[in-house]
């Protein structure tokens, strides 16, 4: 089967990165009574990192989107390795590691670049900056607008 990128997806302004990272500081609404990051969490995260790659590349995903390109998780893999507590910075390192047609798989690690404050219930968490605390991976598929497997844009795709 052929699969055709519609020819209005906007094209990067800059080189492609085929890593980057981002850091987030772990929110209070994001942990649970104890101020551990809850494992659901870490999924916007790396969606942000994912985001950013093609920002820093001088696109941005809702313009992608809006010319009919749709990128959908079809396979995601966490391993969770130390928590996260509220307050600390994170950073978010995300790798491409495969590029098809039709599909992109990122690879991820989330580690301690800070370690957070103390609760107001004097509970302390802390951890040693540097830690791995997730590794992750991702296989996107791109879409067309009504959900049918759909060509990457010819910059995106690995062939």
């Amino acid at each position: 089967m052929s699969y055709r990128a519609p020819e209005n997806v906007p094209r990067p302004t800059r080189a492609l990165p085929s890593s980057g990272t981002l850091r987030v500081r772990v929110r209070y609404c994001e942990c649970d009574p104890m101020g551990v990051a809850h494992h659901a969490a870490y999924i916007p995260w790396l969606e942000m990192g994912r985001t950013e790659l093609l920002r820093d590349a001088g696109v941005s995903y809702a313009d992608i989107e809006a010319a009919g390109v749709f990128l959908v998780i079809v396979k995601l893999e966490a391993s969770y390795k130390r928590p996260a507590f509220y307050d600390d910075l994170v950073e978010v390192r995300t790798r491409v590691t495969q590029a098809t047609r039709v599909k992109i798989r990122h690879e991820y690690e989330v580690v301690r670049a800070e370690s957070g404050a103390t609760l107001s219930s004097g509970i302390a968490r802390h951890g040693p900056v540097g830690e791995t605390l997730v590794t992750a991976t991702t296989l996107l598929a791109c879409v067309d607008r009504s959900g049918r497997p759909a060509a990457l844009p010819d910059w995106l795709a690995g062939e």
